[in-house]
């Protein structure tokens, strides 16, 4: 495996994203871009990232605007830009346009985990064509906990106080993600049930729910959920795409299972090929959890193997 470093200038016109494109040695076969999720970063999709390669095929991923790489050497952690929402899938197509330079005419891929699979999905309304298939992990519908603040936040901002931080919108939003776990040992034990990846995720430098975002961004994100829910939003994602959407069924993010079938339902609807896996007994990061990470993984594969081929054929 080759590791290629790259930057570019983000969308939000302030800050310079980091980005890395992982080679096989073997004749690649296909493309995949990982998208991260929520206070996190690219590098821990290593695992995933190391058996694509084996596998074959490219692996390109980004630390998004106010994560990662990014955030440390912009000292911007966790707010996005005036430009909102869009800066995330906007710096996700620099990224393939970087891609299309070298390896332009392989099928391609998006993986997209966690509450920053919603920027996968709005991708997918803007730039479908680009797509040869999407993996949905973790993903769902609008928590209520956000429906409810929405307002408080608009009133907020149209009040003047964008730019404040108050600690207390984001821990209404995501507070509630260890209620069906009996005795949590921490705030984060929604992840996984692995008690070394819990400590991993809290312990990396590069992982930051803290600074909290401002009111403003807060408010895009809210925001960027209402463009991407029912219909409305599946009938503009191009019905030739096929997608993989697997979840946890312990998982909070995708309301338990809930959330990633009215993902998948919305899709069927409007005509789409959706395959749909839930992982019994598993929380947030399957992709992660050494019990099943390679099956996952393998799944992920076989899923891309088939519609590479259907590409090249």
């Amino acid at each position: 495996m080759a590791i290629h470093e790259v930057e570019f200038k983000s969308f939000n016109e302030i800050e310079t994203v980091k980005g890395w494109i992982y080679t096989p040695i073997r004749e690649p076969i296909g493309v995949v871009q990982i998208v991260h999720g929520y206070g996190e970063h690219s590098r821990r999709y290593l695992h995933m990232i190391l058996t694509l390669n084996e596998a074959g095929f490219v692996v390109a991923a980004d630390d998004h605007v106010g994560h990662g790489k990014t955030a440390y050497d912009s000292d911007n952690w966790s707010n996005w830009g005036d430009k909102g929402y869009m800066t995330m899938a906007e710096d996700e197509q620099k990224l393939r346009e970087l891609i299309k330079e070298d390896y332009g005419d392989l099928p391609y891929f998006m993986f997209g985990h966690s509450m920053v699979s919603m920027i996968a999905r709005l991708y997918a309304t803007k730039y479908g064509e680009e797509l040869d298939g999407l993996i949905l992990c973790g993903t769902s519908e609008i928590f209520p906990e956000m429906e409810n603040i929405v307002s408080e936040l608009k009133a907020e901002i149209d009040a003047g106080n964008g730019e404040q931080v108050d600690p207390d919108y984001q821990n209404r939003m995501f507070e509630w993600m260890t209620e069906r776990i009996e005795n949590p040992n921490t705030p984060n034990d929604w992840i996984s049930k692995d008690p070394d990846i819990v400590a991993d995720h809290a312990n990396d430098p590069f992982n930051n729910f803290t600074p909290v975002p401002n009111i403003q961004s807060l408010y895009q994100f809210a925001q960027m959920i209402q463009q991407i829910l029912g219909t409305e939003w599946s009938e503009k994602v191009p019905t030739d795409i096929p997608i993989y959407n697997i979840a946890g069924d312990e998982d909070p993010v995708g309301r338990y299972g809930e959330g990633v079938y009215a993902v998948s339902n919305w899709l069927l609807e409007t005509g789409h090929q959706v395959k749909t896996k839930l992982y019994s007994g598993y929380r947030h990061e399957i992709h992660n959890h050494r019990e099943i990470r390679d099956e996952v993984v393998a799944g992920i594969i076989d899923f891309i193997t088939e519609h590479a081929r259907v590409k090249a054929n």
